[in-house]
C-alpha cells in the first residue's frame, strides 16, 4: 500500500515558517539580559525579567489563541500572528528604557504565541494521520534547528555588530517569511461549533481535556530542561568546561537531527511508548552524566543523550496530545500542550534555582534525574498503561 504523501508544499511551506518564527524567539531570549544591562544599566533581576516576561507574554496568547482559532482560522493567525510580531520587532530599533522594553518584549511573546500556535494546528492538520508521528518529528526539528542556530547567531552578530543588528535582522527574516505564510492553504476542518457556545468561564475552552494527560508529563520534562537552557554556560564556567559549554546546543541539535527520522516512524509503526520510555531514560542518564562531567567529553557525551532523550520526547508527546484530539480542536490541543511546556520551561528556573547556593550546579542537575524518574511513572499513569490498547484499536 502507497504511503500517504507527507513532504508536500504545504508542509515544507509551515515548517520553514515556525523555523524563522522559532528563530527570532530565541535569538533574542538569549541575549536579552545582557542588552538590557548594557543598554539600560538595569539590575541583574530586572535583566532577568526582560528576558523572561517574553514568556509571558506567549501564554497570554496560546491561552486566547487556542480558544480562538477555530473561529478566526488558522491561517488569518498566522499572518496576523506574524505581522504583529514584526511590527513589534520594528520597536527595538527606537531608543527607549528598561520599562519600554518590558512592554516590548511582553508584546513581542503574544505576537509569537499566536504565529507558533497557529504553526503547530496548520502541521497538525497537513500531516496524514498514518504518518502523524513522523510528520510531527520533522516539523518539530524547526524548533531544535533554531534553538541551536538562533543562539549562535545573536552572540556572533553582538560580537562582530553590537546589538542594533541582531534587531534588524530578526525584522527582515520575520518580514520575509510573511509572503511564505500567504501561500500556505488553509485546510479544511470539520468544525462542529461546540467551542464557540460556551459565554462562561470555563477550562474546556482554554485547555483541551484529551491532550491534558500528555501536557501534565511534559510540564514536568520541560521542567527539568529548563535547567539546561537557564544555567549551562554557568554551569561549564562552574566546571571549568566553557568551550565544551559553547558547542552543548549543536551536539544536542545534532542529536535530534540524526534520530528524528527514526524516531517518528517508529512511533507510527509501534506506538508512542516504543520511543518515550527510551527517551526518558536517555535523559536521565544524560543529565546524570552532565552532573558528573569533569571533561569535556563527557559534557557532550551528555549533551547528546539529552538530546535523543528530552528533543525526541517533546515530539512524541506533541504527537500524542493531537492524536488523543478530535480534529476540530487541534488548535486547542496544540495551545495545551505548548502552554505546559512553556509553563515548565519558565518557572522552572525561578523554583529551582534556590538550589543552587546549597549544592551548586552540579548538584541542581543531579537532583534533576530523580524529577525526570517521576516523569516516567506519571507518563505511565496517565498515557503510557493506556497506549497498548490506543495502538491496537487504531
Amino acid at each position: 500500500m502507497q504511503k500517504e504523501k507527507l513532504w508536500t508544499r504545504d508542509f515544507i511551506s509551515i515548517s520553514l515558517v515556525n523555523f524563522v518564527v522559532m528563530l527570532s524567539m530565541y535569538l533574542l531570549i538569549v541575549t536579552m539580559a545582557s542588552y538590557a544591562t548594557d543598554t539600560y544599566g538595569a539590575s541583574g533581576s530586572m535583566a532577568g525579567l526582560a528576558s523572561s516576561i517574553f514568556i509571558i507574554g506567549v501564554l497570554f496568547a496560546r491561552l486566547y489563541g487556542g480558544k480562538e482559532i477555530a473561529r478566526i482560522g488558522s491561517k488569518k493567525m498566522l499572518v496576523g500572528g506574524i505581522l504583529f510580531f514584526v511590527l513589534i520587532t520594528a520597536l527595538y530599533l527606537i531608543p527607549s528604557n528598561i520599562y519600554v522594553l518590558l512592554i516590548i518584549r511582553f508584546l513581542h511573546g503574544i505576537g509569537i504565541g499566536f504565529a507558533s500556535t497557529a504553526t503547530g494546528t496548520i502541521v497538525a492538520q497537513v500531516v496524514p494521520a498514518s504518518r502523524k508521528g513522523e510528520g510531527i518529528s520533522y516539523f518539530s526539528l524547526s524548533v531544535i534547528l533554531s534553538t541551536a542556530i538562533g543562539p549562535l547567531i545573536g552572540l556572533a552578530m553582538i560580537n562582530e555588530f553590537g546589538y542594533l543588528s541582531m534587531f534588524i535582522f530578526s525584522l527582515v527574516v520575520g518580514a520575509a517569511c510573511l509572503p511564505l505564510a500567504l501561500t500556505i492553504k488553509e485546510p479544511v476542518v470539520d468544525f462542529k461549533g461546540d467551542e464557540t457556545k460556551s459565554r462562561g468561564f470555563s477550562l474546556g475552552n482554554y485547555f483541551e481535556p484529551n491532550a491534558l494527560p500528555v501536557s501534565i508529563v511534559m510540564f514536568v520534562i520541560a521542567l527539568a530542561y529548563s535547567v539546561i537552557l537557564s544555567f549551562i554556560a554557568s554551569f561549564a564556567k562552574e566546571a571549568d568546561l566553557t568551550e565544551a559549554g559553547s558547542m552543548y546546543f549543536f551536539v544536542y541539535a545534532l542529536a535530534v537531527l540524526f534520530s528524528r527520522p527514526f524516531t517518528g516512524k517508529l512511533m507510527d509503526a509501534r506506538g508512542a511508548n516504543s520511543v518515550a520510555y527510551p527517551s526518558l531514560i536517555a535523559f536521565a542518564v544524560g543529565m546524570y552524566l552532565l552532573s558528573q562531567a569533569s571533561s569535556g567529553f563527557s559534557f557532550l557525551a551528555g549533551a547528546a543523550l539529552i538530546g535523543l532523550g528530552y528533543g525526541n520526547f517533546q515530539s512524541i508527546a506533541q504527537t500524542v496530545a493531537i492524536k488523543m484530539t478530535p480534529p476540530h480542536r487541534m488548535g486547542l490541543a496544540t495551545s495545551t500542550f505548548f502552554i505546559m511546556m512553556d509553563m515548565g520551561i519558565g518557572v522552572g528556573p525561578f523554583l529551582l534555582g534556590f538550589m543552587i547556593p546549597d549544592f551548586g550546579y552540579s548538584g541542581l542537575y543531579l537532583a534533576m534525574v530523580p524529577l525526570i524518574l517521576f516523569g516516567i511513572i506519571i507518563y505511565y499513569v496517565l498515557h503510557g498503561k493506556k497506549e497498548k490498547n490506543l495502538t491496537q484499536n487504531a
